[in-house]
């Protein structure tokens, strides 16, 4: 059977949990239009998350990889463009770690874009009412780096038809504890994972229309 890999992250800084892998494992083990959802929790490390990304890819064989992370602060769904290849971290990972100006990997290009039809899957999130957007940053830190290196490694697997990542907001329970700071509902999240799956099996080739707004 085909199937469609989805990673979360583990929580990091002071949160306790992480909407990203919370939504995530929800459809794991699922079945959307004829493909099998696998769903990994990715550590939120340097280096170590992209060995389990590695590890998922080389194991299931996906059809699309779809990673997640969690960016407080942000309003809505952000589909992101692009990933650079720089490590510049703000916090130290959950490993202690805190690499600054250093590259994501020595051999690899100045950046990758995304290959989800990002334009289509904002529209369609829009118009079943999920608040979305394409993002032109992902930032500096594990979730670029994995974004970064979810690319450079399907760049040699052609197999794999297309990548990229999205930033989710803080669940409630977690803005509760950051006032002031913008939230989404799980089952809202859920559902536009679903939507963006779909929209990815089925849309070949991206649709033409401005960005909107933009992170």
């Amino acid at each position: 059977m085909r199937k469609i890999l989805l990673t979360g992250f583990a929580p990091f800084g002071s949160e306790t949990s992480n909407p990203s892998w919370e939504a995530v494992r929800v459809l794991h083990g699922s079945l959307i239009d004829g493909h099998e959802i696998v769903g990994v929790e990715l550590p939120c490390e340097f280096n170590t998350s992209l060995d389990v990304l590695a590890q998922a890819i080389d194991v299931h064989k996906p059809d699309i990889v779809l990673c997640l992370g969690q960016a407080g602060g942000r309003t809505d769904i952000s589909v992101e463009r692009v990933a650079i290849n720089i490590n510049d971290a703000r916090i130290p990972d959950n490993a202690g770690q805190q690499p600054i100006d250093t590259p994501v990997t020595e051999e690899g290009p100045v950046g990758y874009f995304s290959t989800l039809p990002m334009k289509a899957i904002v529209q369609a999130l829009r118009d079943n009412g999920i608040p979305a957007s394409v993002s032109h940053t992902a930032g500096t830190y594990v979730c670029n780096h994995v974004f970064y290196g979810l690319m450079h490694q399907l760049s040699r697997l052609p197999h794999v038809r297309a990548g990229g990542f999205v930033h989710v907001p803080y669940s409630p329970q977690q803005a509760a504890a950051h006032p002031g700071a913008p939230s989404m509902a799980l089952g809202m999240m859920t559902e536009a994972i679903r939507i963006m799956i779909k929209t990815s099996l089925h849309t070949a080739k991206d649709v033409k229309v401005s960005a909107g707004i933009t992170h």
